[in-house]
């Protein structure tokens, strides 16, 4: 199984205030999300992480991904330090990828895009960065912990979600 997810933050206690995680400190958040992926993803499993992993104030990467299931790759995001990105627990890392996932054509960045390669041609565009605070384009996905229940997602969960008008603004639900 393939997942996606981004914007972790851990050991980030801006979280806390900015994006009104329910948690009350860092340690309760850093253990809430490592069970929510943990729970999700399965050794054998992949995950594209699409960057802000971690805090300097987290500690060592490698240690970090140790306690993360999967076989994890890193879509660099603004927040990821040359600690974070020259862990040796990833699979790869980069700033930008195109993959093909379950017949799609699927662009991961950090960051949304307005327009991306193949859009006309139903490709898909997974980012985080935006906290699910971003209107989302046709066939766009914020994959953020913030936009996703604190965890990671399949490609499958995302698209089979409806979009539903909630306060003037869109919305998924399954």
């Amino acid at each position: 199984m393939i997942y996606f997810t981004g914007d972790t933050h851990f050991g980030d206690p801006r979280v806390l205030r900015l994006d009104r995680r329910p948690f009350s400190n860092m340690v309760e958040h850093d253990v809430a999300l490592i069970l929510n992926w943990n729970e999700t993803v399965m050794p054998a499993d992949e995950v594209w992480h699409l960057g802000d992993v971690m805090s300097a104030k987290a500690g060592d990467c490698t240690k970090l991904l140790e306690k993360l299931n999967g076989r994890k790759h890193l879509i660099v995001g603004n927040n990821d330090l040359a600690t974070t990105t020259g862990s040796s627990g990833w699979e790869s890392v980069q700033h930008y990828a195109e993959i093909r996932h379950d017949a799609h054509h699927v662009i991961l960045c950090h960051y949304a895009f307005r327009t991306w390669n193949q859009m006309g041609k139903k490709s898909i565009n997974l980012h985080g960065h935006s906290h699910g605070r971003l209107k989302p384009l046709p066939r766009q996905f914020d994959v953020g912990v913030d936009a996703q229940g604190l965890r990671p997602v399949t490609l499958d969960v995302l698209l089979r979600r409806k979009p539903v008008a909630i306060g003037g603004e869109d919305s998924f639900e399954d």
